[in-house]
């Protein structure tokens, strides 16, 4: 109960906010560079804040990260994230073909959604892990080790193909034999999770008040589902198209329609208070409570939850030029 009140005082929050916001129409292609801090390069050439939004991977294009981090967007509503000392190569951006491979270090790959055209592949050391569902996933390539913290994964690892699942490991070496793994114990001890987990929240949070801005605006650059420029945010926001979409971490993302009617109807999140339980709520479900009818359909049963402390203003770093 207290975490549906939680989302429900932060969609609050946004319903509030001013519209001194701007926000333009997709325009991020796998690759696209998100967020970075310290020090980080891509194709060897330094990237700063002032990046964010403007630079890209280009296919075969290396990002290497020193003392810093840095975070890339994929297919819309997936994010990979690179932590100290790895590096990362852009095999292929294309929506329905897209490949990156981990050179060294350590990356996670948040799939908040995923579409069944989609193929979202991960390289390593020889192998190589196709994403299926939404979830989770870290991959540590100096151990030569894949992890499925939420979601499922498919790895071909020389001539064998391993189906990994959640709380599930794969050391890329004979005998590619699955492992339990403790995933509360790995995420305490993983500081490239800590600060996933804080990305997404901010992530969740900017689109949140971009769904919101779209249809009290009157909804002119409203494209459907994707990544949309966040000018107050200095960063790109994932859209849905219906309903809720829950993050593996369990933030919230809201479409615009979610939004608007949840102002509109006066319900806010408490009227479907079920979906503190859910991967995703449908817009229909929304739309059968305010007619009336009662209920929510859900699907997913990954626990989702409010924003913890409310809109506390976002990372600095340039605009999209």
């Amino acid at each position: 109960m207290f975490k549906q009140l939680k989302g429900f005082l932060a969609l609050l929050v946004i319903l509030i906010l001013p519209l001194g916001l701007a926000i333009g129409a997709s325009s991020a292609v796998p690759g696209t560079l998100n967020y970075v801090e310290g020090q980080v390069s891509i194709a060897g050439q330094p990237v700063t804040a002032q990046s964010v939004g403007s630079v890209q991977l280009e296919p075969g294009q290396v990002m290497q990260t020193g003392l810093g981090k840095a975070e890339l967007l994929l297919t819309p509503g997936v994010f990979v994230r690179l932590g100290d000392n790895s590096s990362l190569r852009l095999i292929s951006p294309n929506l329905g073909d897209t490949r990156v491979e981990l050179l060294n270090g350590r990356a996670i790959v948040e799939v908040t959604e995923i579409f069944k055209d989609n193929n979202l592949w991960v390289l390593l050391d020889g192998s190589s892990a196709r994403l299926d569902k939404e979830g989770l996933y870290s991959f540590d390539a100096d151990a030569r080790q894949v992890r499925v913290f939420d979601g499922e994964a498919t790895v071909q690892a020389n001539d064998h193909a391993v189906s990994l699942k959640k709380d599930r490991e794969l050391a890329l070496a004979p005998p590619f034999k699955t492992m339990h793994f403790d995933a509360k114990a790995q995420a305490a001890q993983n500081p490239l999770y800590a600060w996933s987990n804080l990305r997404s929240e901010y992530e969740a949070q900017a689109s949140m008040q971009s769904a919101r801005t779209i249809f009290v605006g009157g909804g002119p650059n409203w494209y459907g589902p994707g990544w949309y420029w966040n000018s107050s945010w200095d960063m790109y926001g994932f859209i849905p198209g219906n309903g809720i979409w829950y993050s593996p971490f369990g933030w919230p993302f809201y479409s615009p329609w979610l939004v608007y009617s949840a102002g509109w109807y006066g319900y806010g999140l408490h009227g479907y208070g079920v979906v503190a339980g859910a991967r995703h709520v449908s817009a229909s479900a929304v739309a059968s409570h305010a007619a009336g009818l009662g209920g929510a359909h859900v699907s997913g049963g990954f626990a989702g939850h409010g924003f913890a402390g409310g809109m506390q203003g976002g990372f600095g770093g340039g605009g999209r030029r």
